[in-house]
């Protein structure tokens, strides 16, 4: 076999079909459209239009709302953070914000506050001022040694 002998299946590929070229072609004059107006047209179509009965998005019932009052964490374990203090890029000697987990590198944008969950393990004795943090997780540091001060005002029983 040779690299000039390699050919596709036969079958595997169509020509493309030249439309406008003639009636004798077959795809001439309107190009297999059909007729004028909307659906002859490129790009434009009646999205979900059902020759005048009810479409489907209006005949089903509307569901759920949107919680105006959600807040959106940064969600942390405790695992990630000791991953990053022995790679250096945490100091366990300073306190541990939100700020500083996003210089770090463990959360990638600032949203309304980080929370800390207990999944891993921590060795490093650390402070941490963040917005929440589960029970496991404020189990976990004071084990360790370390303290966490809550910037929300909550106690860390009700966060869990």
């Amino acid at each position: 076999m040779k690299l000039n002998e390699i050919t596709d299946n036969p079958g595997s590929s169509q020509n493309r079909t030249r439309v406008g070229r003639g009636i004798g072609s077959g795809k001439g004059k309107q190009s297999g459209r059909g007729g004028k107006g909307q659906t002859a047209r490129s790009g434009v179509r009646i999205k979900g239009f059902e020759g005048g009965q009810m479409p489907l998005h209006r005949r089903l019932p509307k569901r759920g709302f949107t919680n105006i009052f959600k807040t959106d964490f940064n969600e942390v374990n405790l695992g990630r953070i000791q991953t990053a203090i022995d790679a250096g890029k945490l100091d366990a000697s300073k306190p541990i914000t939100n700020e500083a987990l996003i210089v770090a590198g463990v959360c990638a944008k600032a949203r309304e506050g980080v929370k800390i969950l207990g999944a891993g393990e921590l060795k490093a004795k650390a402070t941490f001022e963040v917005a929440r943090a589960s029970k496991t997780a404020v189990e976990a540091i004071e084990k360790a040694g370390g303290s966490v001060k809550l910037l929300g005002g909550q106690a860390p029983e009700a966060q869990a």
